[in-house]
């Protein structure tokens, strides 16, 4: 007999955790499409690429997508406890998540928007410097 332990404080502080995720994604995404601010747009070793308005539009995207999945994702575990505080007569069982799929939306969500920019900042800097270069020939010293 397999016995499963749930610790669901666990399950708390990575709920907890995505408040301040989801809140840095969706202000970068409002500094680039309102502010007109390029200077978060594909970083690499804290600097931005020599175009950055060339990137906006696909950093918005990178960062306002995960943004949106994850404020889903929140209002989702929080719904039941609508029913609890306040007395409501909604039917609102199909935008509760289970505990599983709420973890998986998270977690792909994150790890893709993660590979995404890092993805963007290598090509808005021109990838591996060097790669494709060819070297001036050298002089045969006698």
């Amino acid at each position: 007999m397999e016995m499963m332990i749930q610790v669901p404080i666990f399950d708390w502080f990575f709920l907890l955790a995505l408040f301040p995720i989801a809140f840095f994604w969706a202000r970068r995404a409002y500094r680039i499409l309102i502010k007109r601010d390029f200077s978060e747009v594909a970083l690499k070793k804290g600097l931005p690429p020599s175009n950055p308005e060339r990137y906006a539009h696909y950093e918005f995207v990178i960062n306002f997508l995960p943004a949106i999945v994850l404020i889903g994702v929140l209002i989702s575990s929080f719904l039941p406890l609508l029913w609890v505080f306040v007395d409501v007569n909604l039917d609102l069982d199909a935008f509760i998540l289970d505990r599983d799929t709420r973890l998986e939306y998270a977690g792909v969500t994150i790890w893709l928007k993660i590979f995404a920019s890092f993805a963007l900042s290598r090509h808005a800097h021109g990838g591996i410097a060097g790669l494709g270069k060819k070297k001036p020939p050298q002089d045969p010293k006698p």
